[in-house]
């Protein structure tokens, strides 16, 4: 960059280097995109840029005692590659099965540890992306050129996670941590711990630590849904019983348990009381009858507002049931020197206080995007499907499910992205965006997402920096795996929503 900010020609030209397609990630869904790359459209250029110094995104970022999935990993696993293991699996467990995905498409070559995208610049006279990064450990600059960017960043920010700014916090004396910068040296031996918080990560760390505090007090505003039961999936273990195939095993056992999300979620919608009902039954079975279920464990919204983890064995209710582990439903009014007040009035002593509050939603990795010279605002622009934007020229964005595993998403974006391109291909096109048809000009617009279909606290912080969607499917992220398996190998690219060049 020049003293201007501007990537000056002479520069760029001079260590650039050029692909057909440029991967921004090397997690879930940029391993995914590197292997539908290599098997569907064999031929094509392409590097994927990562940050860290390894692959494995949230799987690597977040290193907090018992970090796990909270869907099974026969969903969550990639279709091309069996999983072969339990359905909750580690951090660790979920890295090696994505190492083996590298290492039996060689795809370590296509990848780039250490190097973190600055900007990207679109531009129509070369119909091609301009990509800056730099060298995480020297700061050094290397430039990239690229006909289609691959966005598979994920949506929060991995150098830090949300954090509320409570009053008193700075009196505090204890330690205040964030799961997602879980410090490695944590001490939380016989100490008093109060996690503030009850979503899937509280859930997994606090069965994990409790069992060596003192004691580990969930403190929680308001309460969560969770499915409680065996870390194990009969029909897998029956079929390998019977010596069925591996891949056969995957296959069926996937489709059963996304046949049974199905029934489920419409369920929650229409009959979200008995579902309600179902649930705390799960929690009332380990916490016994005179537990106050209710203040602690029903939520004020139906099932599937938010997303519901999955407890394997119970494991966080039986820590509650042995006296090891709390749950306190209240607010916080200030912390204090030696803890935390709440609006009740009651004190939360503390050693340690960890802010399991949530991400930092970040749409577009911090990358600074320019169209034609002009910054690009995301928010104005429209989605199609969840994957494509108005006035953005060859871009792919991976945003996964909340009510269904994030990695199934991941491989129909992959397909459809070996699909366009050989389209394109086909076509003599170098470009392609989408934009309003004749027929949505009048289309009302609305947030990304219906808060009444689906409302997190990260969405609902950053939802003002979101795309807009419309009111007809196509623009939509309709978050229907259901629907869109059928609908996305269906779509019709020669479209009036789609535009070559």
């Amino acid at each position: 960059m020049d003293d201007a900010g501007t990537l000056t020609a002479k520069t760029a030209d001079a260590r650039t280097e050029h692909f057909d397609v440029l991967i921004v990630g090397a997690g879930i869904s940029g391993i995914g995109a590197a292997w539908h790359l290599t098997h569907q459209r064999p031929g094509t250029s392409f590097v994927a840029l990562e940050g860290k110094d390894s692959f494995g995104g949230t799987w690597l970022t977040h290193r907090y005692p018992g970090i796990r999935s909270d869907s099974d990993l026969y969903t969550f696993g990639y279709r091309f590659k069996p999983w072969t293991g339990t359905p909750i699996a580690t951090a660790a467990e979920i890295r090696k099965y994505m190492g083996e995905v590298i290492e039996e498409s060689h795809l370590d070559r296509h990848i780039r540890y250490g190097h973190r995208i600055v900007s990207a610049s679109w531009s129509s006279e070369k119909n091609q992306w301009l990509i800056e990064a730099r060298k995480v450990e020297t700061g050094e600059a290397v430039f990239f050129t690229a006909g289609f960017l691959w966005m598979c960043q994920g949506y929060y920010r991995h150098e830090q996670g949300y954090t509320p700014q409570w009053p008193g916090m700075s009196d505090f004396k204890g330690e205040i941590v964030h799961p997602q910068t879980w410090p490695e040296d944590l001490d939380y031996e016989g100490k008093r711990v109060v996690v503030i918080g009850s979503g899937a990560t509280a859930a997994t760390l606090v069965p994990n630590i409790a069992d060596k505090t003192a004691h580990t007090t969930v403190l929680q505003r308001s309460p969560t849904y969770f499915i409680p039961g065996r870390n194990a999936n009969e029909l897998a273990d029956t079929l390998r019983e019977l010596n069925i195939d591996e891949t056969w095993i995957h296959e069926i056992v996937r489709r059963k348990i996304l046949h049974d999300q199905d029934a489920f979620t419409r369920r929650c919608v229409a009959e979200p009381e008995m579902v309600t009902e179902e649930l705390l039954a799960g929690v009332r079975a380990y916490l016994g009858p005179d537990y106050d279920i209710d203040t602690h464990f029903k939520p004020r919204y139906r099932p599937w507002r938010q997303r519901i983890a999955f407890v394997p064995e119970g494991d966080i209710f039986r820590g509650i049931a042995s006296g090891k582990a709390s749950v306190e439903t209240d607010e916080i009014e200030r912390f204090t020197e030696n803890g935390i007040l709440l609006k009740s009035g009651k004190t939360l002593e503390a050693d340690i206080v960890v802010t399991a509050t949530g991400f930092d939603l970040c749409v577009l990795g911090d990358i600074e995007f320019t169209i034609d010279g002009k910054p690009l605002d995301f928010s104005k622009t429209v989605t199609y499907r969840g994957m494509m934007f108005t006035g953005v020229p060859n871009m792919i964005w991976v945003f996964g499910y909340f009510r269904a595993s994030w990695t199934l998403r991941a491989d129909l974006i992959g397909d459809f992205m070996a699909r366009l391109l050989a389209h394109m291909q086909a076509k003599g096109a170098k470009r392609v965006e989408v934009k309003l048809r004749a027929e949505d000009h009048n289309m009302p617009l609305s947030e990304w997402i219906d808060p009444e279909n689906f409302n997190p606290g990260y969405l609902m912080r950053g939802m003002h920096l979101l795309p807009r969607r419309g009111d007809k499917p196509e623009w939509q992220h309709t978050q229907d795996y259901w629907h869109e398996k059928d609908i996305f190998p269906k779509i019709d690219l020669d479209g009036a929503e789609f535009v070559y060049g």
